[in-house]
């Protein structure tokens, strides 16, 4: 299995979140990464490629123009306002009763395209964002041409971005251009499997009113976790879209068997679905060591989840989403890419 990797994801390394009404070390650092391509490396699980450059229209086809030049300016914008000491930040949202009229000064810009007070803009955002979005479509370029699976090891992660918002640690949605360059590649149905323990709200979001992309997530349930406002039940899309998401929320302390038969569910609509490639926002937060999750997946239990996607029989494209038990990491998110190539 190939591996895409930039070394621009470290670029993207946040001194500070807002976490519990106190400003926090950022828990989705370089590290996480440099865990997974060591682990890769021991293994020999295939050989690591760089990606490509598919530029700013490739992003436009998921995200909005305005959120890309802010994306690109941001840091700019907030070194000349703030003197660049702190991360960018945001202050303030649009909330009920307030107008979604973006405003010209940056503290009031963050706040329109943010959704928490988690996901700080440094001076290297934009350049880390947009490699890990190459990575995932690089990903996906493999596997458009041939490959069985390919594994897109980039960060910061993705699935919480909608078009035209950042949050949850994500800027640009790795998983969400993965599909649509397959799509854009001749695809003419593709899959997207969040297995991360938040719920992929953005994906959701930008898929959820089209029948070319099914979207299935199983995911902490948003009444007990983050994002805490999307990945119900009962949201199966919209117009052309509805009945193309499935969500499958489980509460705290889910265990390894329960989270299992989740995916085995998810897996026979996938099946019943009959897409053309399958895009995986592997996360591996599941973990019962992770520290900002509560499920109790174990290492041992990541390579059945890889086998059992192998039982698709679909040309699968991995996207690196969440997983914060840094020393762990590398052994779960590779139990899963070892299992689907054994399965």
């Amino acid at each position: 299995m190939q591996i895409v990797y930039s070394q621009d994801h470290a670029r993207q390394h946040g001194r500070g979140e807002l976490t519990d009404g106190r400003l926090m070390p950022v828990v989705e650092t370089p590290a996480r990464a440099e865990m997974v391509l060591k682990r890769a490396q021991e293994v020999g699980l295939g050989d690591i490629v760089p990606p490509s450059d598919f530029g700013v229209d490739a992003l436009a086809r998921i995200h909005r123009p305005d959120y890309l030049a802010f994306l690109e300016t941001a840091w700019a914008a907030w070194e000349a306002e703030r003197g660049g000491e702190t991360d960018c930040l945001p202050l303030i949202w649009p909330v009920r009763n307030l107008r979604p009229i973006c405003p010209h000064h940056i503290d009031g810009k963050v706040s329109y395209y943010a959704l928490d007070a988690g996901t700080p803009i440094t001076p290297g955002t934009w350049t880390a964002a947009r490699a890990s979005a190459n990575v995932a479509m690089t990903a996906a370029e493999l596997v458009a041409d041939g490959a069985p699976a390919a594994f897109a090891l980039g960060r910061p992660p993705g699935h919480h971005a909608t078009a035209d918002q950042l949050g949850g640690y994500c800027f640009l949605n790795n998983a969400a251009l993965a599909a649509q360059r397959l799509l854009d590649r001749g695809a003419a149905r593709i899959a997207v499997l969040d297995v991360d323990y938040h719920h992929g709200n953005g994906t959701q979001a930008i898929f959820d009113d089209r029948a070319d992309v099914l979207f299935c997530s199983l995911h902490a349930d948003p009444r007990q976790e983050f994002p805490y406002f999307l990945g119900h039940a009962d949201e199966t899309g919209t117009g052309a879209g509805d009945g193309y998401t499935v969500n499958a929320p489980l509460p705290w302390g889910t265990t390894a068997q329960a989270w299992m038969a989740a995916l085995e569910r998810l897996c026979g609509r996938i099946a019943e679905y009959a897409p053309d490639a399958l895009v995986v926002s592997l996360g591996v937060d599941t973990y019962k060591g992770d520290p900002i999750s509560r499920f109790a997946l174990d290492t041992r239990d990541f390579p059945p989840i890889g086998a059992r996607l192998a039982r698709l029989a679909l040309p699968t494209a991995f996207v690196m989403e969440g997983g914060y038990a840094v020393e762990e990491i590398g052994h779960n998110a590779v139990g899963v890419l070892r299992g689907f190539e054994g399965g």
